[in-house]
Formats: C-alpha cells, structure tokens, sequence
C-alpha cells in the first residue's frame, strides 16, 4: 500500500486514536479482489486480508482513530456523535493517484459510542458490502468494501447475532455533521478544518476569488448529482441524516436502504423512519435541508463586517442544486427512456411512464427492461387500466418517431440494469452466511459486478421479480 496520512494532521480535538478490538473466532466472509488490486495492495496485503479486515493486523505508517462529529438525526439536533464502532485504520493511494479512506467497521467501542457496543453484526455487514458493491456497479458514487470477515462471536441485537467487521473504502469519510461539531464544540478549528477541506478535495476552488463559496458550490453539485443518480436507479439510502453525508457526494452510511421494487414513491424503506421523513420521493428535498443547515455552518467564516452579504451569497450557492439535480435527473430519464433528451415532449413522456408504474404498482426495474426490450404488450397486459398504458404508448413512439432510434436503444441499455440489490435477494444471502455458508454472497457479488449485462446462467427467478403480495415483507430498521 502507498501510505498519505492526512487526517491526522488536524487538530487532535477532532479525533481519538486508539486500536481496533478483534472479534474472537474471527474467519472469512467474502474479499473484493478488484478494488484491492485498484488500491495498490501488494500480494502479502491480499495474502493477508482476513487479518487486515478483522482488525488483527495494522499498519505503523498510520495511526487508528475515531473521528468525533454531529449531526440533525431525523431532523432533529443529535448533539456530539461520532465513529461509535469504527475506526480510520488508513489512509492509501490508488491507481490513480487518489486519497482513499481505510474505515474498519465493528472494531470495538470508542470515547463515541454513547453507550453503543461498538460491533456490527454480520446481518448488517453483509448488507453494507453487497450495496457498496450494487452501486459502485451501477456507476453510482459510494463507498465501498475491500472484503468482510465473520466470527464465532456473538452480539446482542433483538436477538444474539454473529459479529462481523468489514473493511469500508470512500473517497472521504468527512460529513456535513463534522462542520456542526466544529462549530458548536471547537469554532476556533473551522478555518483551518475548512481550508484543508477544501485543499484535499476541491483543490481547484483555490483558485476561485472566493473559495469558500466555490467550494460550496461544488459541494451542493456533488450532492445533487450523487441524488438524482439514487432516484434513477430507485435507490432509497433510507437515513440521511447530516452525519450520513459527506462533501465529496458519495454515498455513506446506508444501512436501512432499500432498491425499489414496485413503484412506490411514498416507500417507507426504513422502519425506524416513523414520519416518513427518508422515503424515495422526499430525498431531494431533504438533501436541500441538508445542505441548508451545512451552509449556516459556514458563517462565521465571514469576516465581521462582510457577514451579511456572505449570507446571501451562501443562500444563492444553495439555488445551484435544483437546476443540477433536474438537469442529471432529466437527462438520466431521457437515457432510460430511450427518449431524445433535447425534445420538448420527453420529460412529460418519462412522467406518464412512471405514473403507470405507479398506478399499477409494476416493478420499476424490469419495466424499463421491458420497454428497453419493446415488450409493449407485456407491460401492457400487466395494466388494469390498459387504455391509460396505451396513451402512453401513442405519445411515446410519436417522439422517437424520425429520431435515431439504433442510437437512443444503445443508451437504454446503459441506462437500464437488469439487477438491483432487492431485500429477499440480500435475506436468502444473509440466512446462509449465517449457516457458514457464504455460496450466495458470491453468487450476488458476481452477478451485481455487471448490472447492465443480462447473465442467463447466473441469474435466478427471484433476482428479477418482487416477492409475491402474499408473501410477508422483510422488515429492515436502524438496528445493526
């Protein structure tokens, strides 16, 4: 590995350092190869990686440490929060040249836990690395995981569960909720926390006349592209608090997520979410408040006399994300529609399709397989209301009438996968690797490598369909 320590240049308030706590019996789960081999790890790392992964092996060239930082939970102010069951156990080089963020997760309890145990269990484990796998697949930014590794320790959950560790990569592990704990804990450390910020991950806003706000700016775009991407694939990250997001708009944190399936915008993906404040439809919005309440903590940054002006002109950063999001929301519904994305008439085509999904309740991703495929009586016979589907059809073929169709059916097949992550998928995973038997994590791992590819010998019935209406949901919820 090639080693860049960075975060532990800062102030020594903003973190704690400490050693992992291995779990006893610690064995393999499952190890991605690819992303080791992207990160520079030599052939001993590798040799070695279910050490590495289990918090029995560190690295002299860095540290550990937990990182303290805040946040608004649920729309409410959380007060100090912080890395309660991980740790920062590097800091490395990839092949291209990028900063990415070694985090252990379930490495035991730190000063953050708040009255946590520090673990993961393997239920939860396995459902973070087989996500960071689905999205990064499905050209979505995330996080991701270098391998996973279980135990014969038992943690207590509802009920007495395997503990887990699992070894998580992102481009950055600094969140909105780092900025709150500055400021209402350490205001003195903003400036400095925040030019390093800036200088690690947006290095071109130094540049800027301002770059507080350009960085700003860029922060906002981020996120309201990382969030447009979510909506087009039906991804419901299901807890975004502002300890969940971080400044580089790569998604963190998912533990109560969910893919969609039938087309339910109002989908409660999280069943701690007793409001309904994460569901797929709000998640723009609640991205906006995110922001708004990440921006106030710039403030002070202003130099006295200029603090009012430097209000508004943080407020006008805040108006950048609804063009962005619309304008990658827009263009990736163009893509996935087969639909020129330059006619006037296109967005409202998109909309109408997915009012039918809606309406009819129809699996989101496989009925865009399906239009993808001109399987137009299927979808059709699939619909109570056939003539509201018809219409559709109608306004549909009238826009890609005259257009370069061989052109706009190319981008539909790399706009449309023909697999998402679906929960009963991930439940028949888990039951196994819970038995010792970790076949079907690789078998998802496999088929998930290539969303866009449809694998004939590799597939099953139930990758491709939601469970039927009769059958009881899988319930999932914060605990982990």
């Amino acid at each position: 590995m090639h080693f860049n320590p960075r975060y532990p240049s800062l102030d020594a308030k903003l973190y704690h350092h400490q050693q992992p706590k291995p779990l006893s019996g610690a064995k393999p789960g499952h190890f991605n190869q690819a992303l080791a081999e992207k990160l520079q790890w030599s052939a001993q790392d590798q040799e070695n990686w279910v050490e590495i992964c289990s918090g029995q092996q560190t690295f002299s060239e860095f540290e550990p440490l937990a990182m303290v930082y805040a946040g608004h939970q649920f729309g409410q102010w959380a007060g100090q929060l912080g890395d309660g069951r991980g740790l920062l156990i590097a800091q490395i080089l990839d092949q291209d040249n990028q900063t990415i963020d070694l985090h252990l997760k379930g490495a035991g309890p730190t000063p953050y836990s708040r009255m946590g145990d520090g673990r993961a269990v393997l239920r939860s484990v396995i459902r973070e690395y087989l996500a960071g796998h689905a999205l990064n697949a499905l050209g979505v930014p995330s996080s991701n995981a270098v391998g996973f590794t279980s135990s014969t320790q038992g943690v207590q959950r509802e009920k007495l569960e395997l503990g887990a560790m699992m070894l998580r990569t992102s481009d950055s592990h600094i969140r909105l909720g780092h900025f709150e704990w500055i400021n209402q804990y350490q205001p003195t450390l903003l400036k400095e926390f925040t030019e390093k910020c800036i200088a690690w991950h947006y290095p071109e806003c130094l540049e800027a006349e301002q770059p507080i706000l350009a960085f700003a700016i860029k922060v906002i775009q981020r996120t309201a592209v990382m969030i447009a991407k979510w909506q087009l694939v039906g991804f419901a990250h299901g807890v975004m608090n502002t300890d969940n997001l971080n400044i580089t708009g790569s998604t963190l944190d998912f533990g109560p997520y969910g893919f969609m399936e039938r087309f339910r915008p109002n989908w409660i993906n999280n069943h701690s979410d007793y409001n309904a404040r994460y569901t797929y439809q709000q998640q723009p919005s609640i991205a906006h408040w995110n922001l708004w309440t990440w921006l106030n903590n710039l403030i002070p940054l202003a130099k006295p006399e200029h603090k009012e002006q430097f209000k508004e002109d943080l407020a006008k950063c805040l108006e950048h994300f609804e063009p962005t999001f619309l304008e990658h929301y827009r263009f990736g519904l163009s893509l996935k529609m087969g639909l020129p994305k330059d006619h006037k008439d296109s967005f409202d085509c998109a909309m109408a399709f997915l009012r039918i999904l809606q309406t009819e309740q129809l699996d989101y991703t496989q009925s865009f397989i399906r239009l993808q495929n001109k399987e137009y009586e299927v979808i059709k016979d699939d619909c109570l209301d056939r003539r509201q589907f018809e219409a559709f059809l109608s306004q549909y073929e009238g826009i890609r009438d005259g257009q370069e169709t061989q052109t706009l059916d190319k981008e539909m097949c790399s706009a449309n996968p023909h697999y998402i992550l679906r929960n009963h998928m991930l439940q028949t995973a888990i039951e196994k690797a819970e038995r010792d038997d970790f076949s079907e994590i690789d078998r998802l791992f496999t088929l998930l490598s290539q969303p866009y590819t449809q694998q004939a010998q590799l597939e099953k019935p139930e990758d491709l369909a939601p469970l039927a209406s009769d059958e009881p949901k899988i319930m999932v919820s914060c605990s982990s």
